[in-house]
């Protein structure tokens, strides 16, 4: 493990010993472009584990994608190792079908202090409600981003992370009904306090979540990668291609089903992901959009 080979990932070529807000911002932006969110394993008939050097060797040495309790965990070792001043957190997601935030704060987050100013990092929620950069961790105030406005609101007991977005433009007409279109403008993410947590903390909820015939990642398998315009997804079988427009207003969707036999080839092209494992794709009905 170092901090060169991650680098090599993510394709960073600036110093390593700069502590500063564009250095933060630019190996974000270059995760979240790099590194798929992903929960492939668990469709793969592997087992997630919350230990750093299985999660480096899987994502960085053989170009592998994780989902939050992997990325997030091996960002804030990278963060530490290059002397950001770094806490991890813990959040609960938004359930749309249940109107309220799940009961597992499950998901792992960042709080980074630079020059005295805290900032929220996320490298690893996917899709249309993925970080590029920090966020200031100041209530209320609107921070634009490529996906749309975020926004953290501190509600006395809990923060919330919220963003506005534009209207979905399905491409397809067969997919315009498709319960993975977002069709709310604005929508909440999840909820988080700035309660300090250790990665032991997650080492039950990763097994749960694994394991949970109602959790998300055991209803869906699920790969994204931000791109320049958008982000691309592959949702069971459906592959999507979302390019922001925000000058019109809109996202654009072009989605599509691939076959069995076009998943392989699929995660290799678009996403640089070869599995060892054969894919069984699930697309269950659940809260998840893109």
């Amino acid at each position: 493990m170092n901090l060169e080979k991650y680098f090599q990932r993510i394709g960073f070529h600036g110093s390593y010993d700069k502590v500063d807000l564009a250095t933060l911002k630019l190996i974000h932006r270059l995760h979240v472009m790099s590194i798929p969110f992903e929960n492939l394993s668990i469709h793969c008939g592997e087992r997630i584990i919350m230990d750093l050097e299985v999660i480096f060797n899987k994502v960085i040495r053989s170009s592998r994608g994780g989902w939050c309790l992997e990325n997030n965990f091996l960002f804030g070792w990278v963060l530490r190792q290059m002397g950001f001043n770094t806490t991890t957190l813990s959040s609960r997601v938004f359930n749309s079908i249940l109107n309220d935030f799940g009961p597992l704060d499950s998901h792992l987050i960042h709080k980074v202090i630079i020059d005295g100013e805290a900032y929220i990092a996320d490298v690893s929620f996917g899709v249309s409600s993925q970080l590029w950069e920090p966020l200031e961790l100041i209530s209320a105030k609107e921070q634009t981003q490529e996906a749309g406005i975020f926004r953290l609101i501190d509600k006395g007991d809990m923060w919330v992370l919220e963003k506005t977005g534009r209207e979905p433009q399905v491409v397809n007409p067969e997919f315009t009904n498709s319960s993975l279109v977002n069709r709310k403008e604005t929508k909440t993410i999840y909820c988080f306090t700035l309660e300090p947590r250790k990665a032991q903390y997650f080492f039950d909820k990763s097994d749960r979540l694994q394991r949970d015939p109602a959790s998300l990642f055991t209803n869906k398998s699920i790969c994204s990668l931000q791109t320049p315009a958008g982000f691309k997804a592959l949702i069971g079988w459906t592959y999507s291609e979302v390019t922001y427009k925000p000058e019109e207003g809109v996202d654009v969707l072009d989605m599509r089903d691939v076959t069995e036999d076009e998943i392989e080839q699929v995660l290799r092209e678009h996403f640089n992901v070869k599995l060892q494992n054969k894919l069984k794709p699930v697309n269950n009905r659940s809260f998840y959009t893109l």
